[in-house]
């Protein structure tokens, strides 16, 4: 066999050969021990790099990556060989680019599945607070306009702090919550320039004395700036 049909290796390992080049290394497998066992390894590696990321692809995927790496320009090999080392031919650059998508695709996969899970375990947080048996509401008018609602839970030993303001703060300004103990007050996070409405999980709320809510300086403070807009006593 010629050098050109081994170099199809990483292509058929990664299903990026057309019917007839497949065909013909289907064939190639059978008398070549080594491309077999080559072929199993690179199809274990990508089964390892794909787990727990898998998705079912769009069905236009192969055709698409296949069509942008047709369009890519590939840079010329060093002049210099290197010993051993087989002369790339189309079909490795090929493989080589679909490996790629191949791994940004489950790097993407990877991403996207974190955030799903931190979204599902931040609702389900927030539901347990909200349907706790001794959950305790409070609530008072921000005197820009819109209220601020606490929910606390001494069982669940956390708290939910509701802002639904009339409208945003000026530009370069934004909203800020705290929470008050024994007149000392910390911060419970800023909402981002722009943002009215925010629902945010505090842990340890329901042993605070109060929640305050202030207008800063883009993006937060260390320190509440006076007078509060609105101030929520829990005690």
């Amino acid at each position: 066999m010629t050098t050109e049909i081994h170099s199809l290796i990483g292509a058929y390992a990664l299903d990026a050969l057309d019917d007839l080049e497949r065909a013909a290394f289907d064939r190639h497998l059978r008398e070549c021990a080594t491309c077999r066992a080559e072929a199993d390894e690179l199809r274990e590696a990508a089964n390892h790099l794909a787990d727990g990321a898998w998705s079912v692809p769009p069905p236009r995927l192969r055709d698409n990556v296949l069509a942008a790496i047709a369009q890519t320009p590939q840079l010329t090999p060093a002049a210099a060989p290197r010993p051993r080392v087989r002369a790339r031919s189309p079909h490795r650059l090929r493989w080589v680019a679909a490996a790629a998508v191949v791994l940004a695709a489950v790097g993407a996969g990877t991403i996207v599945h974190t955030i799903e899970d931190q979204r599902v375990r931040r609702e389900q947080a927030l539901a347990a607070i909200l349907t706790a048996p001794d959950v305790i509401w409070h609530e008072e008018s921000l005197a820009s306009g819109g209220r601020v609602r606490v929910a606390t839970s001494d069982r669940r030993d956390a708290g939910v702090i509701m802002l639904d303001a009339d409208q945003a703060p000026t530009a370069g300004k934004v909203y800020q919550l705290w929470t008050i103990r024994s007149g000392v007050p910390s911060s419970a996070g800023a909402l981002d320039e722009g943002q009215s409405v925010s629902t945010r999980i505090v842990d340890d709320l329901s042993t605070a004395d109060a929640v305050g809510v202030t207008v800063e300086t883009a993006p937060e403070s260390k320190t509440p700036t006076a007078p509060l807009d609105a101030q929520v006593n829990l005690a």
